[in-house]
């Protein structure tokens, strides 16, 4: 079911497709249960990265290596946007324009369920997970190299793959996480507790008598980001 639309982005959550798409009780095994999308959720990302460290070795034609690259990338953008995510992880992100001419963000998952949370492979959750995220940090490592060693006329190819695998990456943690609204949440929380976290142990390595104090952060139009933390601090007397 479609959940309450952010107003600020135009973005929705919702379930991954209808009932037609839900799969049948399985047990969760390790195994790879899709190896066809496996294959080429890997395949074209690495082979565009391939081409681009090895291309001058075999070609000293540009344009066809920035061609192939090129086509690598879209490839693997189309196939990791509307096949792997959803075979292998259950998620899925797509753009849709409505009557008005208004563009709407989507971002799906898989409905959770005792049933659903059966079927997930472990292996290939790995696999999927491993593969949009490595492959982006890369192509930024690419990009900083090109830029510091005057290549420039690799560095539009290296930015097109930065924009379109970094696409795929936002779009899938925003279908795993949530809103944009959780992502700052879970930010501003993280946070607020590793610091929270260091100034107790700061304060428990001082030396004298201590007394016990107890700090709570409530929810208030004021202290909004420190609303969910509570910790117990102890103040050297």
């Amino acid at each position: 079911m479609p959940s309450k639309q952010d107003s600020n982005d135009d973005t929705e959550d919702v379930a991954l497709f209808d009932a037609e798409e839900e799969t049948t009780n399985r047990p969760k095994k390790s195994k790879i249960r899709h190896p066809v999308a496996s294959f080429f959720h890997l395949f074209f990302r690495v082979s565009a990265i391939i081409v681009y460290l090895l291309c001058e070795l075999f070609s000293s034609s540009f344009i066809a290596c920035m061609v192939t690259i090129i086509l690598l990338l879209s490839c693997d953008f189309w196939a990791v946007k509307n096949v792997t995510g959803r075979l292998m992880v259950g998620l899925r992100w797509w753009n849709h324009i409505d009557e008005d001419g208004k563009s709407h963000w989507v971002f799906e998952s898989r409905k959770a369920s005792s049933q659903e949370s059966k079927t997930v492979s472990e292996a290939e959750s790995r696999i999927f997970w491993l593969g949009l995220i490595a492959c982006p940090v890369l192509w930024v490592v690419f990009a900083f190299s090109a830029l510091f060693s005057f290549r420039v006329k690799w560095l539009a190819v290296v930015i097109m793959g930065v924009v379109l695998q970094g696409a795929n990456l936002y779009g899938y943690i925003r279908c795993k996480v949530g809103s944009r609204k959780n992502l700052t949440s879970m930010a501003t929380s993280y946070l607020g507790k590793q610091f929270l976290r260091q100034i107790v142990v700061e304060i428990q390595q001082c030396r004298g008598p201590v007394f016990a104090v107890n700090i709570s952060f409530r929810a208030s139009p004021l202290c909004t980001p420190f609303s969910p933390l509570a910790c117990n601090l102890c103040i050297v007397h």
